[in-house]
């Protein structure tokens, strides 16, 4: 006879997520939270914080028992600071790489290819075609071969490119050679397509700054989708003003980029608001993770994609 499911206390911030969850259960008490009002519940067994809400939100959380706080993000650099005494973190692993990875190839085919000159010319009804450089027969420098920079190079390999995966240490995964992060100053100077995957926080700080970018042939393009801390923003614009690199951003340090900050008006710089997430694939993938979750939850299994804050 199986034993029945345990109890289980849960958060989520929109009706539209506890719509999505579908049905769950028995016993699970789901409430809709969005963290700005004091807590519906004194405990929880699952807590999940609006998307990209930021960590200020997790105030709320304070006197209040969690056993798992569930983000909606991959990322999770600095999060430790704000969890409740006791509460567990995961990340959202499985839910943007997918998206993720559009957005880098998608910023790759527009600079490589000059698209957002089109666009300006369209506002102005200008005919003025160019010849542009191609995604096909480049070197893609895959910098963090976690999900999101497999994800990526699985998409680059069909447009003919030369796909090198670089991680923090060698090794052989899968059939692929994964060079190591210390090969850097040997890779960069071979390397068309620089392709930043890396998470945030102090391990990663400045990993990119005037002396790597400084490596890159002229005419190269830094392509980042990981975090902004990675990349040494200084050392970058004055690159970008040089006009010997150029650079696709989905991400930037710092966040949200200052409306007078020079990058802003660089050479060469397509920057998006690191919107690298934010497409309709996420609302089924993270309704589907948090679902996963609580069933876990209420057999006495252990969540999902825990993490070490």
């Amino acid at each position: 006879m199986s034993e029945s499911p345990r109890a289980v206390v849960v958060s989520v911030p929109t009706d539209e997520l506890a719509s999505d969850l579908g049905d769950l259960p028995t016993g699970v008490d789901l409430v809709v939270w969005d963290l700005r009002s004091p807590a519906p519940r004194d405990a929880f067994d699952l807590v999940v914080p609006p998307y990209m809400s930021g960590k200020r939100l997790l105030a709320a959380l304070e006197g209040v028992r969690v056993d798992v706080l569930q983000s909606q993000s991959i990322g999770y650099e600095g999060m430790g600071a704000y969890l409740p005494d006791g509460a567990r973190l995961a990340n959202a692993s499985g839910v943007h790489e997918a998206a993720t990875a559009e957005i880098a190839v998608g910023l790759t085919i527009v600079a490589q290819r000059d698209l957002a000159d089109y666009v300006r010319n369209q506002e102005h009804a200008r005919w003025a075609p160019q010849f542009s450089r191609s995604v096909a027969d480049s070197t893609v420098l895959v910098l963090g071969y976690g999900g999101v920079g497999k994800a990526i190079a699985a998409r680059l390999a069909p447009f003919e490119t030369t796909i090198v995966p670089v991680a923090s240490r060698a090794r052989d995964e899968d059939g692929v050679h994964i060079h190591g992060i210390d090969e850097l100053p040997e890779l960069l100077p071979r390397t068309d397509i620089l392709m930043i995957t890396l998470p945030g926080g102090e391990p990663t700080r400045g990993l990119i700054g005037a002396e790597q970018l400084a490596l890159l042939p002229d005419g190269a393009l830094v392509v980042n989708v990981g975090r902004g801390t990675v990349l040494d923003t200084d050392a970058l614009v004055a690159e970008l003003q040089s006009e010997r690199l150029r650079a696709a951003l989905d991400v930037v340090d710092p966040e949200p980029l200052p409306a007078e900050h020079p990058l802003w008006s660089a050479p060469g710089a397509l920057i998006v608001p690191h919107v690298g997430g934010a497409a309709d694939a996420m609302r089924p993938r993270i309704a589907k993770l948090v679902r996963s979750q609580i069933e876990r939850l209420a057999a006495g299994e252990e969540p999902l994609n825990i993490v070490e804050p």
